[in-house]
């Protein structure tokens, strides 16, 4: 199963929380799935990161595949959003990552499980693994 890491995760990681980089060792070494994250959640992280930050953020980055987004996956996303977000409050961002691992058989990891109310998303409490 591939094991996408949501933005907030990996921002905490850039932080130098140790449950974020205790989470990514687990996943990778015991659990031994494949390390990805949406493309959008990739570029959350790259937008905001400051020019100092640069060399170590895309080092960090560089230990996961970022998932391309598809025709397929913007339409689903588009349904995910109009349907969850009255409701739910989830952004773009949320639905965009819901699609993609709708699509690819993927677990989202994250500290925002309630952006992901979908039934077909498997979602985990990312500290809680």
């Amino acid at each position: 199963m591939k094991a996408f890491i949501d933005s907030d995760v990996l921002i905490w990681h850039l932080r130098g929380e140790r449950k974020a980089l205790n989470l990514i060792r687990k996943l990778r070494d015991k659990e031994q799935l494949d390390l990805w994250t949406g493309v959008m959640q990739r570029a959350e992280v790259i937008f905001f990161m400051r020019p100092n930050e640069e060399e170590d953020t895309l080092l960090f980055l560089s230990q996961f595949q970022t998932a391309p987004v598809d025709q397929k996956i913007i339409d689903k996303a588009g349904e995910l959003y109009r349907k969850w977000n009255p409701r739910h409050g989830i952004d773009i961002n949320d639905a965009i990552l819901a699609a993609t691992t709708m699509q690819t058989n993927g677990r989202i990891y994250t500290l925002n499980v309630k952006h992901y109310p979908m039934p077909d998303v498997i979602v985990q409490q990312a500290w809680k693994v």
